[in-house]
């Protein structure tokens, strides 16, 4: 059992109507993980919609990178209630500036047509598949100090990549990857919850497939990497305590961007949820390069 519980991420303190206040964890990367703010401000919203709706998909902009180190504060605005479905846009605020917007939407439960085209990836098993931790931990030496003080605070989330090894090598492959993930500790029955979680896991190794046709390693120092915007779009009930393929891919990177698309199957191959996500992807060659 790990000591960081995934679930205090998203005990989020009332402030006043519409306000909430979360409590940060340091990653140890140069920013405040966007996953965090994605979790929190969807578990924001669902404190002011009724308890028969759940979240089917969500739209962010990053506006500005996060402190680790200080809360984060979330602005509620009720949108819309309508017979079926609720919008809610949340502001996330440091230091009483606007860090992050998210407009979501929720839908009261109903059945209708169904059917899927994508088919899951045959890829090895979780069970065959080193934790993201363990290949941590067997190779210290090639990450950050702040990465390695922060590691902790990674294990809620057991993400277990197809290939971890060539994340530490700089070469060519294919703009497509595999992880395995689930929550480490069991979480309680709570759509809420599950939900918000994936949300936060969702944000793990993204933007980085895009480096891969271009033979660039996530640890060069050269490299500055951010989140653009992220979108999520949740298909069926989702449940992190059992394993969950998160498969990537990136189809352009351009203009100094890079796009992703993901798509998360439970083991039974069924889609779960889709993601999508832009972001910043600049080599800086020199001190004076902006």
């Amino acid at each position: 059992m790990s000591d960081v519980k995934l679930s205090s991420l998203f005990s989020l303190e009332p402030i006043e109507e519409g306000l909430y206040r979360g409590q940060s964890w340091d990653l140890g990367f140069r920013a405040l993980f966007g996953g965090q703010v994605l979790g929190q401000a969807l578990s924001a919203a669902y404190q002011t919609v009724d308890a028969n709706r759940v979240v089917h998909s969500f739209h962010t902009y990053f506006l500005s990178p996060g402190d680790a180190k200080r809360p984060v504060v979330y602005d509620v605005e009720i949108v819309r209630d309508g017979r079926s479905f609720s919008a809610r846009r949340v502001k996330a605020i440091q230091g009483g500036k606007s860090i992050f917007y998210m407009t979501a939407s929720f839908q009261v439960p109903e059945p209708g047509m169904t059917h899927q085209k994508a088919d899951m990836p045959d890829v090895p098993a979780p069970e065959d598949v080193q934790s993201d931790i363990s290949f941590y931990e067997d190779n210290i030496d090639k990450i950050s100090r702040t990465m390695r003080e922060a590691l902790a605070y990674h294990k809620p989330i057991d993400i277990r990549t197809v290939d971890a090894a060539n994340s530490y090598h700089a070469q060519t492959r294919e703009p497509m990857r595999y992880l395995w993930l689930k929550a480490r500790d069991p979480l309680e029955s709570d759509s809420e919850l599950h939900q918000a979680s994936l949300a936060y896991a969702s944000d793990y190794h993204f933007l980085s497939t895009s480096l891969q046709p271009h033979g660039i390693a996530v640890t060069d120092k050269t490299l500055r990497i951010a989140t653009i915007d992220h979108a999520m779009w949740f298909h069926r009930p989702v449940d992190l305590n059992d394993w969950l393929l998160y498969a990537m891919e990136s189809p352009f990177s351009g203009g100094a961007r890079g796009i992703v698309r993901g798509q998360i199957f439970n083991r039974s191959g069924e889609l779960v949820a889709t993601t999508m996500q832009e972001g910043l992807m600049r080599q800086i060659e020199s001190k004076g390069s902006k």
